[in-house]
């Protein structure tokens, strides 16, 4: 499942030459890093004998889209616990969420402060009609299934390394959305795994503030080297960079900003971004690159997908 990386044409003063792996164009759901995940999640349910899948997420969720897209080709029931994010009247309609409901999830309103009493409900629901529920998350707090996902991003580092060795090119820094932290997790194990020298950073594109955030990655590091019987050095969180100053306030929030980077990239590399994840990434990476003053390296931007997204913050469309 290796996806290109592509030269980009990105004018700088500086020599900074820009890469792209180009997640959104893995052959499945229209791409992203979430098919990776996804098909790691679905294998895990079925290595552990449960009949359905129980998914969280906002209606702009890549991961959600792609997870109920899995479930319907193998004929598996899927049930999307959807929140809305703080400030939202009402949860948003966009094409990922109308994917959802295409393909045949059940979508399960709730609100942001009754996350885990509405996972218990639904679990006790699932059970009682004689389903054996998988929640993708672990246990109602969203904790204990931190490792699941981590190696979809080991296999990913190393193709990026391959690439490397083929090409020639080193790269100094790797930029990408971190939401979830699966992806990053991912990464960082395969770096230290592997021995990379380049800098891995996240651009933070949740509401999950910062603590939070880097537990829940030092937990999924921990159990996928647990997990697989490796040896994880004692300083690992060393490697785990995330940088927290491109939020905009949070999920699913934006700028002009943010707007104009999606159409100058479209315009000028072919290249579709959105608001909510890849398109916030880029700008982040952008300013980064500024604030930090790289010079006369080589970058990598990976491309993390949400193409739907992308039609929908079009004139017209619903972000």
């Amino acid at each position: 499942m290796e996806t290109p990386i592509q030269r980009l044409d990105f004018p700088n003063h500086r020599n900074v030459r820009l890469y792209c792996k180009r997640e959104d164009l893995l052959p499945f759901s229209l791409g992203g890093n979430k098919v990776r995940i996804g098909q790691a999640f679905y294998a895990d349910m079925l290595a552990k004998g449960k009949d359905c899948m129980m998914v969280y997420g906002n209606s702009r969720s890549n991961l959600c889209r792609v997870l109920a897209n899995l479930c319907r080709a193998h004929q598996i029931p899927c049930y999307m616990i959807c929140s809305r994010e703080e400030g939202e009247e009402s949860g948003i309609e966009t094409n990922n969420s109308r994917l959802m409901k295409w393909l045949g999830a059940e979508v399960i309103p709730c609100e942001k402060t009754n996350i885990a009493q509405t996972v218990e409900d639904t679990v006790n629901r699932l059970t009682a009609e004689g389903k054996h529920p998988y929640y993708i998350f672990g246990d109602k707090y969203g904790t204990g299934n931190e490792g699941t996902p981590v190696q979809a991003y080991v296999d990913g580092y190393r193709e990026i390394q391959q690439w490397e060795k083929q090409e020639g090119v080193l790269f100094s820094h790797i930029f990408f959305a971190s939401g979830t932290g699966s992806t990053q997790c991912g990464l960082v194990s395969g770096k230290i795994l592997e021995q990379g020298s380049e800098k891995i950073v996240g651009i933070s594109i949740s509401s999950r503030e910062y603590e939070r955030a880097m537990k829940v990655m030092q937990t999924g590091i921990q159990d996928y080297f647990a997990e697989n019987h490796l040896e994880l050095p004692v300083d690992f969180a060393k490697e785990l960079h995330l940088e927290m100053g491109y939020r905009q306030e949070g999920y699913g929030k934006y700028d002009d900003r943010i707007m104009k980077v999606i159409r100058e990239e479209f315009c000028r590399n072919g290249l579709p971004l959105d608001p909510t994840y890849t398109g916030k990434a880029f700008w982040g990476m952008k300013e980064y690159i500024e604030e930090h003053q790289l010079e006369d390296c080589n970058v990598l931007f990976l491309h993390t997908g949400g193409t739907p997204l992308f039609y929908d913050c079009l004139p017209g469309g619903t972000l």
